[in-house]
């Protein structure tokens, strides 16, 4: 059944489900937002109605504050998510607590830090490892299932193209349970990317196609970031775990960003990245840790990627001739290409038909969606969009294949806190509200102990900005929440270095975890640790850890930075060059004001300052010609804060 109107696609629904809707709907880009909005707008009016709605990653742009962000994010965010954007009714009511009493939200992913005001949010979060969503979600009496999809360009399938991760294994649990089959209807995309092999279906696939007339709001894209210098520090030390002919998991955001340009470094421009490496941390490519676990050559092998998330990084991975290693799902194929005795006919399979890259969902800029729907077939049918069941775990269904395949696999991911004996929290806080999620965190974490070459890596920056504008370290003797527990304690790395913790002792883990934090905070950790008895009495920090401090650090890397080696966005800017200064100047800014005392010295010193003025950032910023002492103050402001960061 195919229609061209959401009021024709919500009749459709209360038709085949009834007056009270559960609806399952994937995380991130997957979901059908007008059809979503038609319905949720439908029941709102409706109080004999009533909506569940089971999702993740309910992705909405963010709102600019007043004065200077506004002046600056307003433009910005108009250009990077369209005028047109249609952003998710319900998930703008959640935020403000303002969700009908007929309409009920759960989800198990949190955009990350948005919603923890929110107390219907909080409320009702699923607290799951992505592998039980399918199996939790199945229980809920789910009776609609809604997914955004794309038209095969001159065919006539479907394919289900960023979020084939949980639907097809949700169906699947349900009829596993005996549960009826929910109605399934799809919005076509046109912006969307085809992709094919386990992400396509057939036409009948779907109970009803929602094909809406006109053109159509672009995707949801997050705007890059740039990378600090701990960033940077974080991603060399991390690149030289990864080993040739491996496989690789990667989160989002600067850090997984930093990650893939030190790759990238390593594989393009070896002797430059030699020369980083032994800048900031001198012996550590000659170390046991790294001859044994990863390297810092060029590769030769390639990788192969097998990650819930498909982001850019793994697009620059790919144009930089890193991931060449290709799979195959086949297990007696796998186990002679391993072993190094494949026939030619194997080979040929790889080259035509093995995968580069696994996902469960992408999510990225505007730049990864025009790679992917531009990349060239015979690329193309090496991306592989399939389900979390085979992402994130060995046990659903294929071990064998999967252990093949994940050979010397690296698993990064991020996480806010670890504890000096290992513990890590990524998700949440210890007062218990929710930051973002667990997602596949533990998932694969529990996977690198589970294969016999993996190793997990968790990366966090070793300080933290608190709201008043003081930072505290991100290396804790405890800590309340605990998303990933010590006892899958593997590899964790700050700007300071790597700590490898696995299968360490307690006393050894707790010196290894102050050998990466934050100078000024480790004789607080050591007394604590002393006091526990997990560190004798008579230990001394050693001299050398006082050269863990972010001045130290920026020392080492200006070099590289003035070079270009290290630029402010390795992968690529969604910013003009003006808006790029403008925010390095308006960070240093929020920073230098962040405290009373701060603000009264940097508003003195924008009064007080003079010097040449950056005309086209005051063009963009609408303060070329400032009317009234107000936008005078903030012209002043600006000026001072790109005159700070000129330099740099």
């Amino acid at each position: 059944m195919t229609l061209n109107r959401l009021d024709e696609a919500v009749a459709a629904v209360l038709q085949a489900a009834g007056p009270h809707l559960a609806i399952a709907a994937p995380l991130g880009l997957g979901k059908p937002h007008r059809l979503l909005n038609a319905i949720y707008r439908h029941v709102a009016a409706h109080p004999e109605c009533s909506l569940r709605i089971h999702t993740a990653l309910s992705l909405t742009p963010p709102k600019p504050g007043a004065g200077l962000e506004k002046r600056f994010a307003g433009p910005f965010l108009d250009r990077h998510f369209g005028a047109d954007f249609e952003a998710l009714d319900y998930a703008l009511a959640q935020k403000k607590d303002a969700l009908p009493a007929n309409i009920r939200v759960e989800e198990f992913y949190l955009q990350s830090g948005g919603l923890l005001a929110s107390h219907q949010a909080q409320r009702s979060y699923a607290s799951l490892n992505y592998t039980h969503v399918a199996r939790a979600v199945a229980t809920r009496g789910v009776n609609v299932l809604v997914q955004r999809v794309a038209r095969e360009p001159g065919g006539e399938r479907f394919s289900l193209s960023s979020n084939p991760d949980l639907s097809f294994d949700l169906l699947n649990e349900m009829a596993r349970r005996g549960l009826p089959r929910p109605f399934v209807i799809a919005e076509i995309d046109p912006h969307l990317p085809w992709v094919g092999g386990t992400a396509a279906v057939a036409p009948d696939f779907f109970d009803a196609v929602l094909d809406l007339p006109g053109p159509a709001p672009q995707l949801f894209a997050l705007p890059r970031q740039a990378v600090s210098d701990a960033e940077f520090a974080i991603g060399l030390y991390a690149s030289t775990l990864v080993k040739d002919g491996g496989t690789l998991q990667i989160g989002i955001g600067s850090l997984s960003d930093a990650l893939c340009h030190a790759l990238i470094l390593r594989h393009t421009r070896n002797a430059e990245y030699l020369a980083l490496l032994d800048a900031l941390a001198p012996g550590l490519a000659d170390s046991t840790l790294v001859a044994e676990d990863g390297g810092t050559a060029p590769f030769v092998h390639g990788l192969y990627g097998a990650s819930e998330m498909v982001n850019d990084g793994f697009m620059h991975l790919f144009n930089a001739g890193i991931l060449t290693r290709r799979v195959l799902d086949d297990v007696g194929a796998m186990q002679r290409l391993n072993d190094g005795q494949a026939t030619a006919d194997d080979h040929a399979r790889l080259a035509a038909d093995g995968h580069w890259l696994d996902g469960g969902f992408y999510l990225g800029s505007h730049a990864l969606y025009r790679w992917m729907r531009d990349l060239p077939d015979a690329a193309k049918r090496g991306l592989g969009m399939t389900r979390i069941s085979h992402i994130n775990e060995l046990y659903g269904g294929n071990e064998v294949l999967e252990r093949l395949q994940r050979r010397d696999a690296r698993f990064f991911n991020t996480c806010m806190m670890m504890t000096a004996l290992g513990a890590a929290t990524s998700d949440a806080l210890a007062s218990g509200r929710v930051v973002s999620g667990v997602g596949g965190q533990y998932n694969f974490v529990a996977m690198a102990h589970a294969l016999r070459d993996g190793r997990s890596v968790l990366l966090f920056r070793s300080l933290r900005e608190n709201r008043d504008g003081s930072t505290s370290s991100s290396v804790l003797w405890n800590y309340g929440h605990t998303t990933i527990p010590r006892h899958l304690r593997d590899i964790a790395i700050t700007e300071y270095g790597i700590a490898d913790l696995r299968d360490a002792c307690d006393e050894d883990c707790v010196q290894r975890m102050l050998g990466i934090a934050d100078a000024r905070f480790q004789a607080e950790i050591a007394r604590a640790a002393r006091s526990e008895g997990k560190i004798a009495d008579d230990y001394v920090l050693p001299p050398a850890l006082a050269r863990n401090t972010a001045t130290e650090l920026r020392r080492l890397l200006a070099p590289f930075r003035r070079s270009g080696l290290l630029p402010d966005y390795p992968l690529g800017s969604d910013f003009t060059p003006v808006e790029e200064r403008l925010v390095k100047a308006l960070g240093w800014l929020k920073s230098a004001t962040a405290t009373p005392g701060g603000k009264w010295r940097t508003v003195f010193d924008a009064i007080s300052t003079r010097g040449d003025r950056d005309v086209e950032a005051m063009q963009r910023m609408a303060l070329a010609e400032p009317k009234g002492f107000s936008e005078w103050l903030e012209a002043r402001l600006v000026a001072l804060a790109l005159r700070r960061t000129g330099d740099r």
